[in-house]
């Protein structure tokens, strides 16, 4: 139980990635804080925890919205004493397959504000606290497209290269005072779209040097190393889970 005694708190918790990560907290012994849009989904995934002897929180917020995750990040201080855990995994509106030279500017900016607003918001909310206890890791998710040149991505890579770049410059601030800050660079991840086959995805699978593409399990277990004492040296680090797609 590497988390445990840990306040966990999960934005997107009822997607795909977040859901794991949240169930993977649990696991781990952290006491977790699902926060997200939609409650029905984000009771499921607490109930889950819940099942498999952990303990969950549930928040309907939208983690856009300033005062919403400020309020909120307050709550779990004031509920379970400390925020020691941040992961963000919400997901974004992306308009691709469009040349650069044809999408709108508007289309093209929407991932990058959505993407940096949320994290921007969430990190620093967790920063403040995390500050002030003089501990705390917060976890921010990328995407091979930060480092890669494919085409057509839209916004989306300007997004990934801004969230590597927030984790470096918020880890220089807050490093100092106990709060690490790290991100996660995944590739594709085939479980978070279901039905989509190894055919569908081949071109992705060919630029890996393992020849496939990061299970969900290995994301949620690195993020639950990440927010780990054994981590404790790390900061300001992209973790790479592109399975040899991106080369660092």
């Amino acid at each position: 139980m590497i988390l445990e005694k840990k306040n966990a708190v999960v934005y997107g918790a009822a997607g795909a990635i977040g859901g794991a990560v949240a169930r993977a907290y649990g696991q781990a012994g952290a006491r977790v804080f699902l926060a997200g849009r939609t409650q029905r989904t984000l009771d499921e995934v607490a109930d889950a925890i819940r099942a498999d002897g952990g303990t969950a929180d549930v928040a309907e917020l939208d983690a856009l919205d300033k005062a919403a995750v400020d309020a909120h990040a307050q709550y779990v201080v004031a509920t379970g004493g400390s925020l020691d855990v941040s992961f963000n995994a919400v997901a974004v509106d992306v308009v691709q397959n469009i040349p650069l030279t044809e999408i709108s500017v508007e289309d093209f900016l929407a991932p990058f504000n959505g993407i940096c607003r949320t994290n921007f918001l969430t990190a620093t909310a967790a920063a403040r606290h995390m500050t002030s206890q003089g501990s705390g890791t917060i976890t921010l998710l990328s995407a091979t497209s930060a480092k890669e040149s494919r085409h057509e991505m839209g916004g989306f890579s300007l997004a990934c290269a801004s969230i590597e770049a927030l984790v470096r410059s918020l880890a220089g601030e807050v490093g100092r005072k106990g709060v690490r800050v790290v991100g996660i660079r995944s590739n594709f991840t085939p479980e978070t779209y279901p039905g989509v086959t190894d055919a569908d995805v081949a071109p992705l699978i060919r630029d890996t040097l393992l020849g496939r593409l990061p299970r969900l399990a290995e994301l949620s277990g690195t993020a639950v190393y990440l927010a780990s004492e054994a981590a404790g040296a790390m900061t300001g680090a992209i973790v790479n889970l592109s399975c040899g797609a991106i080369i660092d």
